[in-house]
């Protein structure tokens, strides 16, 4: 494979570039054969690479992009209105061959937009969904859709589902566990969504449907594959990441309470760090676009330095297994 090469949405999320172009700088350290684009104002991302003294240049180029599509503008006005804004300029450099794909920390609702727009979605595909990998008892299960789908139709998760299926095999999962999240996993359980998305599921074949699953068990690792709409997957996203980062606090502060309980954590601290490996939510940043004729993926809008070096690792990772090929010559028999 050649060279891999990122276009990195530079201005996006809430830190914008002096968050991205340290978290880039890192990254082509890690990778000595990767490339990136930074898509801004070439002024401000000029300026915070001068901050950063003996930067090679050699595979670090920047695109202009003089408009920056803000955190809570509303989708349609950035499809319509912001044509040389960062978000749709990176998505270009993968649309006309100039990238291998695009990592963006901005407005979700409207990289959803226009990635749909600039890119287009696989034959037989409505919808892009959002997919990352949660951290479980077993090994790391795939989610989706995280926010970029609030309201679904049964058609919607069906293709979830098979397009999670296919992704979980490409990334190496033989077989993958398919589970549909409700509130119970009786068939009397759930809403009608969920109910008609179930007798979908039974229908397809070659799909290793288990049924429904409840929320404990996606963290005992009872799926390899979870399907929900985007409103449930958000939220339960959130919460997994609110609890690590709570529990990761809470042993600090008891560990630091007394001299004894500070004994007993100086010899608990290697597994504490090796838990808190597994379990930080910057490890697992970085959702996959599924569906899409390209690669896009979305970062945390929050997203630190380290946080956003996950994202872009995510997005190599896709480029190296030529995810939408592998999914679109796949998907087809299953849809």
């Amino acid at each position: 494979m050649s060279a891999p090469i990122i276009a990195v949405d530079a201005m996006g999320g809430d830190y914008g570039p002096r968050c991205i172009v340290p978290a880039s700088l890192d990254c082509l350290s890690e990778y000595p054969s990767l490339h990136l684009i930074l898509v801004g104002q070439a002024s401000h991302l000029e300026r915070y690479l001068d901050s950063h003294q003996g930067v090679d240049r050699s595979r670090l180029s920047i695109v202009d992009a003089p408009e920056v599509i803000g955190m809570d503008e509303l989708p349609s006005l950035a499809l319509r209105g912001k044509p040389q804004s960062s978000m749709r300029l990176a998505l270009e450099q993968v649309r006309d061959g100039r990238a291998n794909a695009c990592v963006s920390a901005g407005n979700t609702g409207a990289l959803m937009a226009l990635a749909r727009h600039v890119l287009k979605t696989l034959p037989g595909i409505d919808r892009p969904a959002m997919a990352a990998a949660i951290p479980t008892e077993r090994n790391p299960c795939l989610l989706l859709d995280l926010g970029a789908n609030v309201d679904c139709t049964p058609d919607n998760l069906c293709q979830f589902a098979i397009m999670g299926s296919v992704a979980a095999q490409v990334l190496g999962t033989a077989q993958p566990r398919v589970a549909l999240l409700n509130v119970g996993t009786e068939d009397t359980k759930g809403n009608q969504l969920v109910k008609q998305a179930a007798v979908l599921l039974q229908q397809v074949e070659d799909l290793n449907y288990q049924g429904y699953i409840e929320g404990d068990g996606l963290f005992r690792g009872e799926a390899d594959v979870i399907v929900c709409d985007g409103f449930v997957g958000n939220v339960l996203l959130k919460s997994s990441e609110g609890l690590a980062r709570m529990l990761s606090r809470k042993g600090e502060v008891l560990f630091r309470r007394s001299w004894l309980s500070r004994l007993q954590g100086a010899l608990a601290i290697p597994l504490l760090r090796e838990l808190r490996a597994e379990l930080v939510p910057s490890q697992y940043n970085g959702a996959g676009f599924l569906g899409l004729q390209g690669i896009v993926v979305k970062s945390h809008g929050g997203a630190g330095r380290e946080d956003f070096q996950a994202a872009l690792r995510n997005a190599l990772r896709d480029i190296e297994q030529d995810l939408p090929q592998q999914l679109s010559r796949r998907l087809q028999p299953m849809l």
